[in-house]
C-alpha cells in the first residue's frame, strides 16, 4: 500500500521513521511520500522527501502571521504531490495548522485520514476535537488519559503506548560509557548541567541567553547545550560567546542520560528528560504577545508533559516572568543529589514511566494501521 505522511518539526520525523519502520514490518511492499526529515528520509529514501521540516516550522503568532504566504504557498504544493501520488492513506503526525487542512483536502478526496499523535485539544482551541470528527477517519493517541478524554467527545481513539519510549531505548543501547563520553565531550568530574534550549531558531533565541546566564553563577557545575544539527550553528556560538558552556550537537539523549540536572525548554523534551531519569527544572519564553494569547486560551495548569500526564507539579515550570537565574538555581540545587527534592522527583519519574508503558508503541500502532487499512479494502 502507499503511505502518504505529514510531519512538521524534529520531534515528528523521529516518530514518523519509526512508524514507518514499523509499518514495513507489518507492509513490506509498503511505498512511502512524505514531508519529514532527515530520520524519516532514512527509512523511506531520500528521493521520496517531499519537503524537509526546515522548511516548514514555524512557531508562535508573531511568526506564523509573518509567514503566511509562504504557509498557504506550501499547502498548494503538498495538495498537488497528495494527487499526484494517489495514496491509500494520508498519515498525519501532530503539526495541527498545516495538517488540518490536508486532512480536510484528502477527506474531501475520498483519501482516508489517520492522525497519528493527536493535537493537544485538551489544552487549547478545543474546537479542533469538531475537525477530528469532521476530516480525521482514525486517530491515534500517545497519551494514556486521552483515551477518556475523547471518547468523552464521541471518538473512539487508539492508544499502544507513547513511541518516545522506542526512541529513547534505542538510542540509549548504543551510546559510550559515561567516561568516554565525558572525556570525547571535553566534559570533567564536575556535575554536568544538561540545557536543552528548544529545536526552533526563535526558542533559542529567546531561552539561552538565560541560559548562559545561569551558568556564569555556577563555576561549580559544567554546563552543556543539546544543539540540534539543523540549526545553523553559528546561531549557538554567537550565544555561548565568552561563557566556559559546550554545545554538543545530535547528542541529547546521551546528554541527559550523564546529566547530574537538566534545564528544558517546555515541549516534548520535557518528558523525554523524565524518562531517562534527569532531574529538571522546565523553563520558557515566548514573545509578549504569543504570551497573552497563549494566557488567554490554555485550558490546563500545567504547561510541561511531565505534570500534565500526573496531574501534578512534579517538576517545577518556570514561565515568561518567573523564568529568572535566582529561580532556576534555586530549583537545580534542589533537585541535584543529595538536594531536599531529589528523592521524591525520581519517585514521581517512576511512577510516570509506569504510566506511560515499555518499549514497542511504534510498531503496534503501525500493525494496527495496516490492519485498518486491509480491512478496509
Amino acid at each position: 500500500m502507499k503511505y502518504y505522511i505529514i510531519a512538521g518539526e524534529a520531534s515528528g520525523d523521529l516518530h514518523g521513521s519509526n512508524l514507518m519502520k514499523g509499518i514495513l514490518k507489518a507492509d513490506p511492499e509498503a511505498k512511502f511520500r512524505f514531508w519529514g526529515g532527515d530520520k524519516m528520509a532514512e527509512v523511506g529514501g531520500r528521493e521520496n522527501l517531499a519537503k524537509h521540516y526546515k522548511q516548514t516550522s514555524f512557531f508562535g503568532v508573531s511568526e506564523v502571521l509573518r509567514n503566511l504566504r509562504t504557509i498557504f504557498s506550501q499547502l498548494s504544493e503538498c495538495k498537488r504531490d497528495l494527487m499526484a501520488f494517489q495514496p491509500d492513506v494520508l498519515i498525519s503526525i501532530d503539526y495541527p495548522g498545516f495538517n488540518f487542512k490536508m486532512a480536510k483536502f484528502a477527506h474531501s478526496q475520498g483519501i482516508r485520514t489517520f492522525y497519528y499523535i493527536s493535537p493537544k485539544v485538551w489544552a487549547w482551541k478545543e474546537r479542533r476535537v469538531e475537525r477530528i470528527r469532521k476530516y480525521v477517519d482514525k486517530l491515534f493517541i500517545i497519551f494514556p488519559f486521552e483515551v477518556e478524554y475523547f471518547k468523552g467527545k464521541g471518538i473512539e481513539a487508539i492508544y499502544e503506548g507513547n513511541p518516545l519510549v522506542d526512541s529513547i531505548a534505542q538510542r540509549l543501547r548504543t551510546i559510550a560509557p559515561r567516561e568516554e563520553f565525558l572525556a570525547e565531550n571535553g566534559l570533567d568530574s564536575r556535575p554536568l548541567v544538561a540545557l536543552l534550549a528548544g529545536s526552533r531558531k526563535s526558542e533559542i533565541q529567546r531561552n539561552m541567553g538565560f541560559m548562559i546566564a545561569l551558568s556564569k553563577v555556577h563555576p561549580e557545575w559544567q554546563f552543556a547545550v543539546a544543539g540540534v544539527s539543523w540549526i545553523d550553528e553559528e546561531l549557538y556560538k554567537v550565544a555561548i560567546e565568552g561563557s566556559s558552556v559546550k554545545v554538543l550537537t545530535d547528542k541529547t539523549y546521551e546528554l541527559l542520560k550523564y546529566a547530574d540536572a537538566a534545564v528544558v525548554c517546555s515541549g516534548t523534551a520535557t518528558l523525554e528528560t523524565a524518562l531517562i531519569g534527569t532531574p529538571e527544572v522546565v523553563c520558557y519564553r515566548m514573545d509578549e504577545f504569543s504570551y497573552r494569547v497563549a494566557r488567554a486560551f490554555v485550558k490546563i495548569g500545567f504547561i510541561s508533559l511531565v505534570n500534565i500526564i500526573m496531574g501534578k507539579e512534579v517538576v517545577r515550570e518556570l514561565i515568561q516572568h518567573d523564568m529568572t537565574v535566582e529561580n532556576a538555581s534555586e530549583e537545580l540545587q534542589a533537585i541535584m543529589k543529595g538536594g531536599s527534592k531529589h528523592s521524591k522527583m525520581m519517585a514521581d519519574y517512576a511512577s510516570l514511566g509506569a504510566i506511560v508503558g515499555g518499549e514497542g508503541a511504534s510498531d503496534r500502532f503501525a500493525a494496527r494501521m495496516v490492519e485498518l487499512l486491509k480491512t478496509d479494502k
